[in-house]
């Protein structure tokens, strides 16, 4: 029994000194040989350019898409905006009307511009307030989409500029791939798209 343990030790010392090798490998340097390496370095990359067309947005609407060159967005943000007030705007002004023609029924008066000349009104004073909740529901809604547009603005500015950064190549191919399962023999189908850099 020690014997087969010895020669089973002896076995496995011996198998591991032969195991061991030297390192054979060497570096050869040649003076003059530049290589390159394989990260393809981007001189046009600002990280800090998403952020400088936001803040560019954000004190000035379009601004940020003068920064990145998208000068056709512009019009559509101030229109968007514009509009906005402009309704908001116009709503104020008959809130203001249909509330003061209501305060002056409430007194007694009928010269409002909603009286008419008949003895009876052309407008109600129950139409009146319901005239006064919708204009000012219109009110809020032009608010809220000036606010929108706004955002809207900021936000694009943010995206376009870190679409900008990206390289995109046109050697992209799409194609449909056969490969056979080396473990069950059955055909795998599968499609692959491909990126290959120039």
């Amino acid at each position: 029994m020690k014997n087969k343990l010895f020669y089973i030790l002896l076995f496995f010392s011996v198998t591991s000194l032969f195991a061991q090798k030297l390192d054979t490998l060497s570096v050869k340097q040649e003076e003059g040989l530049i290589i390159k390496d394989t990260l393809i370095k981007n001189e046009d990359y600002n990280p800090l350019a998403p952020a400088k067309a936001a803040f560019y947005s954000a004190v000035l609407p379009g601004l940020g898409q003068a920064n990145n060159k998208k000068y056709w967005k512009i019009p559509i943000i101030y229109v968007g905006i514009g509009a906005s007030i402009y309704f908001f705007v116009q709503n104020d002004q008959d809130y203001d009307n249909f509330r003061n023609a209501y305060k002056r029924r409430l007194a007694g008066f009928t010269d409002d511009q909603y009286w008419g000349d008949g003895t009876t009104p052309i407008i109600s004073s129950d139409r009146l307030v319901d005239a006064q909740k919708t204009a000012k529901r219109n009110k809020d809604t032009s608010i809220a989409v000036a606010v929108v547009f706004y955002l809207l603005n900021i936000i694009d500015a943010n995206v376009d500029a870190h679409l900008r950064q990206f390289n995109v190549n046109d050697d992209l191919s799409f194609e449909p791939v056969f490969n056979i399962n080396p473990i069950n023999a059955k055909a795998n189908y599968s499609l692959s798209l491909k990126y290959r850099l120039k």
